[in-house]
Formats: C-alpha cells, sequence, structure tokens
C-alpha cells in the first residue's frame, strides 16, 4: 500500500514535513551561535527527503550522527568574560565608557551571528529593557533582625492599615507570592513574546498540534506563561504567609502534619486548638520518642552495671545537653523538675530561706502568674520581708519608671516573667535584669510563656535563674527546667533530700552531690525528660526565628480581625507581644462564649488564667483567651472571628 508521508501524517494527527521544516527552519534560525549550527540544520532541512531511510521517522528531521555533532558541547572561550558588571544604571549612576568584550574581533567573523541577525534584542536593548528604571527600594528589608521580630507594627496598635509604596491600601490578608508581586511592573517584561523573535506563539503550537494524541488542551488560562498565572493569583503553596522576602517561607501545612491530633475532630468539626498558653500539642517525634525510650531503653538511671541503664542514663543526659544548648547554657547549670511552679518554689525554699531576711524586699509585677507570686509571698511571711510590685499602663507595658524607683539597697530578689500569660505583653528583660543588677539584685526570669515564642540566651539575658515547663513547648506535662548560674548552684542547699542527690550518708554527716544531681532528690521524670530533648530538638530543626516570625504575622493578622467584632474588647495591646489574645465580648459571659466556641469544635481558655491581679488591673475577674502556636493557620483565625461575630449577633443563644 502505498502512503505519501502528508497522508501518514494527517492520518497520525501530527504535522507533515513541510510544517516541521518550517518550524525546524524557524528554531534553528532564532538559536544565537556561530553559524555552524544554522548551516548544519539547513542541510537536515533543506530540499525535503531523499531517503525514509536516511532521516528518523521519515519527518526530515537530523539524524543521530547530525545531532550528535550539533549537540557536542564546545570549549568555551573566556576572552570574551567581562571582568567586572557594569551596574551603574541599575543604581542610577552614570556608568564610565568600557570597551565591548567583543572590540577586539574582526566584523567578518561575526557577522551573521549578532543577536539582531536572529531577531534578538542586543546588549544596549536587553539593557534599556530590564534595568531603565531605578528600582524601589520599600520592599527591601535592610536588614533581618530577629531581635525586634516581636514588636507588633504601629498598624497593629492602631488599627490602621499598612501602605504600599505607592500609597495603596495593603490588605494583611494577602499572603504568599501573591503579597511580593503588589508593586511589580508589568512593562518590564512587556514585549517578551514568541512572535517578537521569529518563534511560534502559543495558539500556532495548540493548533498544529491540537489533534495530536497525548497532548492536553489549554487549561483555559489568559496567560501563555503558567509560572505569571501562579503569580497573579498567589499561587505556589499561596496559603503560607510570609513577613518579607528576606526570609525564607514557613511552611505551616507540613509543621501541621507533624501533630495527629490536629486530625481530630470536636462535636464534627476540625480541632482548632487555640489554648496553647495553658499547653501545646504533641508532635509525632516526641511521642515516638517516648514510645521509643519505653520499649528499648526503660531503666532508672546512674548507678548500675546493666545495658538498660546505661541507655536510659545516656538518654537522660543527653536531654540535658539539648536545654543547655537551647538556651546557650551549660550542662551543669540545668537542672530537671516537674515544670515552672517548682522550679519557682525550688529557688524560693534554697536560695531564698538561705539570704532573704526581715527588711529585705522581693520585687515583682501586676504581670505575674500566680506561680510567680505565690511562693514569693510565702517567702516573705516567713521571713519578715517586703513583697514590692511594678505597675503596667493600660496597655499592659511595665513602666519602667515606676520599676526603677522601686530598686534600692533593700532589694535582694526581682522575679518577673519574660512574656505575660494572661496578656501576652512581651517585657523588656535584659533592661529590667540590668536595672536590678545595678542594686546589688539577683534576678529570676520566668519563661514559661515566651520558650516556644522567643528565641532563649541566658547569657545574653545575664538573668540569675531561668525556668520553664516543657508542656509549654510541645514537650510532655510534667516536666521542667531550672537553669541556675554555676556559682548560685553550687552555693545553693539542697530543697529536698532522699537518694541520687547524696554523694555520702552517715548518720553523722550527710555529704551532697555537686549540681545539678543535688537538686534532684529519688527518681524523676526519666522518658518525659526525654520527650522535652525530643520537642526542643524538633524546634530547633524548624528555627526559632522562623516560628516567631510566623507567629507575629498570625497574632497582627488575627488582633485586626477581632478589632472589627462589634462589643469586642482586647485585653493587653502592647506594642510589644505575642501569642495571646485576650478580650470580653459586652452583653456575654465568658463562659457562654467558650462553650459556643467548643460547639464549633474551637478550644480557648476562659477565666482569671492564674493571673487575678492584672485582670482586676482592667477591672476583670476573667477572659477570653486564645492563644497561638505555630501550627495555627490564618483560616482558623478566620473561624474563631466569625464564631465570636455569630455570638455577638445571638445566632448561638
Amino acid at each position: 500500500m502505498n502512503t505519501s508521508n502528508s497522508d501518514f501524517a494527517q492520518d497520525a494527527s501530527l504535522p507533515d514535513i513541510a510544517q516541521l521544516t518550517k518550524l525546524a527552519n524557524e528554531l534553528f534560525t532564532a538559536l544565537p551561535c556561530d553559524g555552524s549550527r544554522i548551516g548544519l540544520a539547513a542541510s537536515a532541512v533543506q530540499g525535503g527527503v531523499a531517503s525514509k531511510s536516511a532521516i528518523p521517522q521519515g519527518f526530515g528531521l537530523p539524524d543521530e550522527a547530525e545531532l550528535q555533532k550539533l549537540l557536542t558541547p564546545r570549549q568555551p572561550s573566556l576572552a570574551s568574560v567581562p571582568d567586572s558588571l557594569d551596574t551603574g544604571s541599575v543604581f542610577g549612576n552614570p556608568s564610565s565608557p568600557a570597551a565591548s568584550p567583543l572590540a577586539g574581533l574582526d566584523e567578518s567573523v561575526l557577522a551573521g551571528v549578532l543577536p539582531h541577525d536572529f531577531g534578538l534584542p542586543d546588549a544596549a536593548q536587553l539593557q534599556q529593557l530590564l534595568v531603565s528604571r531605578v528600582p524601589s527600594g520599600s520592599n527591601i528589608p535592610g536588614t533581618a533582625d530577629a531581635g525586634s521580630i516581636p514588636a507588633a507594627p504601629s498598624s497593629a496598635a492602631t488599627g490602621s492599615v499598612p501602605l504600599s509604596s505607592q500609597g495603596n491600601p495593603i490588605s494583611t490578608a494577602t499572603y504568599g507570592l501573591a503579597a511580593s508581586m503588589a508593586d511589580f511592573d508589568a512593562s518590564l517584561i512587556a514585549g517578551l513574546t514568541p512572535q517578537a523573535y521569529g518563534l511560534p506563539g502559543e495558539a500556532e503550537l495548540q493548533k498544529l498540534f491540537g489533534g495530536s494524541a497525548g497532548i492536553s488542551a489549554s487549561t483555559g488560562s489568559d496567560s501563555s506563561f503558567y509560572f505569571l498565572d501562579e503569580l497573579k493569583t498567589g499561587g505556589f503553596n499561596a496559603q503560607v504567609p510570609t513577613l518579607a522576602s528576606a526570609h525564607p517561607a514557613f511552611d505551616v501545612q507540613a509543621v501541621r502534619r507533624d501533630f495527629p491530633i490536629l486530625k481530630e475532630r470536636v462535636n464534627g468539626q476540625p480541632l482548632a486548638w487555640f489554648d496553647n498558653a495553658a499547653t501545646t500539642q504533641k508532635p509525632q517525634v516526641v511521642i515516638d520518642r517516648i514510645s521509643y525510650f519505653y520499649e528499648h531503653e526503660n531503666s532508672n538511671i546512674h548507678r548500675a552495671a546493666h545495658e538498660l541503664a546505661a541507655r536510659s542514663t545516656d538518654a537522660y543526659e543527653k536531654a540535658r545537653d539539648t536545654v543547655a544548648k537551647f538556651m546557650n547554657a551549660s550542662s551543669s547549670e540545668i537542672v530537671f523538675a516537674r515544670g515552672t511552679t517548682e522550679a519557682i518554689n525550688l529557688v524560693a525554699q534554697s536560695w531564698g530561706r538561705q539570704h532573704i531576711k526581715a527588711g529585705d524586699e522581693i520585687v515583682i509585677t501586676w504581670l505575674e502568674h500566680h506561680a510567680n507570686i505565690v511562693p514569693w509571698k510565702q517567702l516573705c511571711d516567713a521571713t519578715g520581708a517586703t513583697l514590692r510590685v511594678a505597675p503596667v499602663d493600660d496597655d499592659g507595658q511595665i513602666l519602667l519608671g515606676e520599676y526603677q524607683k522601686l530598686l534600692n539597697s533593700r532589694t535582694r530578689l526581682v522575679a518577673f516573667t519574660q512574656v505575660s500569660n494572661a496578656l501576652g505583653t512581651v517585657t523588656p528583660a535584659r533592661e529590667m535584669i540590668e536595672m536590678a543588677h545595678r542594686v546589688g539584685a539577683r534576678v529570676l526570669l520566668d519563661g514559661a510563656q515566651s520558650v516556644s515564642h522567643l528565641r532563649v540566651d541566658v547569657q545574653a539575658l545575664d538573668c540569675d535563674w531561668f525556668v520553664f515547663s516543657g508542656h509549654k513547648i510541645f514537650a510532655p506535662t510534667g516536666i521542667g527546667v531550672l537553669y541556675g548560674k554555676a556559682e548560685l548552684l553550687e552555693a545553693m542547699q539542697p530543697w529536698q533530700g532522699g537518694g541520687n542527690m547524696i554523694a555520702d550518708v552517715t548518720f553523722e554527716k550527710i555529704a551532697y552531690q555537686p549540681a545539678p544531681a543535688r537538686f534532684e532528690a529519688g527518681t524523676g521524670n526519666i522518658a518525659d525528660a526525654v520527650g522535652l530533648g525530643a520537642a526542643l530538638e524538633y524546634v530547633l530543626k524548624i528555627g526559632i526565628d522562623n516560628i516567631a516570625r510566623y507567629e507575629h504575622e498570625l497574632l497582627v493578622y488575627a488582633m485586626d480581625a477581632l478589632r472589627t467584632v462589634s462589643g469586642l474588647r482586647l485585653i493587653g495591646t502592647a506594642a510589644n507581644k505575642t501569642s495571646v489574645l485576650s478580650f470580653v465580648l459586652e452583653g456575654h459571659s465568658n463562659q457562654d462564649i467558650g462553650v459556643a466556641l467548643n460547639r464549633a469544635g474551637i478550644a480557648v481558655r476562659t477565666g482569671h488564667h492564674c493571673a487575678q491581679p492584672i485582670l482586676r488591673r482592667f477591672g476583670l475577674e476573667s477572659t477570653v483567651r486564645p492563644s497561638l502556636a505555630f501550627y495555627n493557620t490564618h483560616q482558623e483565625v478566620d473561624l474563631l472571628v466569625s464564631t465570636v461575630r455569630r455570638i455577638q449577633s445571638g445566632q448561638h443563644f
């Protein structure tokens, strides 16, 4: 059966030889090469087909030998590479005249191979096209100072809308690449089409191959380039919010997949966990590590010759090393306790009873959790010392001038929180510690609410003690940490007595172990200490600065959204705050709001949050307290706000 090539192409829904020849010539003509490839391409397709056996598939394409010769890489010449790049036009500076890198070549050598010979713009045209404007610097951060992360922008405190470099409002709900393209100038890519350079366009290619099997039709996009569609619609993981292009994207969905409980449903609704200031959820890696301990390492630590005791001791002490690394401390300065409360009581009962006497003063602040009030009040009652309290302003910020007035030669101890659990206020810890040290006072810093949100560096803070609970930072309950400066721990007497903390015991004399063992009497919470180590390793892997940036943006977004609810009053609006969104809603009890939110699958804390003095400072006995972690999302915030709005309108009652 005789069948022409054109008949074969039509039957197979493929282009015939004439069309392919035309396309091949257009393609090879457009390539900026040294001319030899053009000749080779022309010889491969010019004049049709002499023999089907000489040309692959009978479509007038170059055979294997010709393709090998065509694609063999040539040794590049370095003679034409410029020593430096002229950036004058980029930054608006006049460029100095410089010789072209091709200036020394014979013009006959260059004939036919310059860009304009192939319908392409030359260097001057490209320079004018791409750098004719001085780029706007409004969106280029000068520095990425992690220390300033917690500070909310002025828009967060005032409710104002931030503006772009052109003065246009920018919605805080715009995230991902869509936000970064807000000021993009489309004129920069004007004219960059295939047709401008003698190449077939998308429509021609669609028409040419539209009937061929296995080639998908257009997706319906108006753009010739899928990646421009992504930019327009905020694609490429658009749900991921970013603060600035200088920082890596934070993939909250990837983080959420690490926490199995976030797949839970409550009252038929997906769980939205906004009770993180009370306790955080646990990633699978922590759950697995604790399970592995009980399956392969479970034993009491120290003082045994068998294998499991060695494994258990190694795991426990490795966790101590991880805590020390996390805080920039020495392992000998890390004491394991049940949590923040026990760690504070340890200092009060050990150091406090050694050094506090009648007439001395202990300074705390109005922001404190009961755990940082009660032990000091008990110590004052027992010793005759006086408890002094630094006030806060109407936004919940410590009045440093008033705090300074409280410090004097009688001040023996200052104890305060780094982040308020009721308001979210971030205190100026480093400055307050310096002020206390100037009068000779020791300082205990409560990091229970800061440790999962801010970088902790006890060397930079220069605090004498730092305390936190594991369950506030994605670790198990029942385990916490007391950091103490080495010289202080060695001078402190043990609070509890028993096994593990002794070096030698007789009926006449007891010798204690050095710190930290002297403060870890009895069998400790070994498995959960190992779990704490795993949790901190998880946080270190993600990066506390990445977490802080994401959470800060989420906090600002949530505060702005809650302000739109009629009758809602935010409690705690300090410029420098993190994680906590306490509020009251006019006409509704806090308990009823908590119950209604629970029906929608939203978990928040209602009550006084073990911080009655600071709530009473604002004339309240309780608040509703949503609190954020790095696995919460903007969509969950939207659900919270819309549900509160329905409660306000009476739809839930």
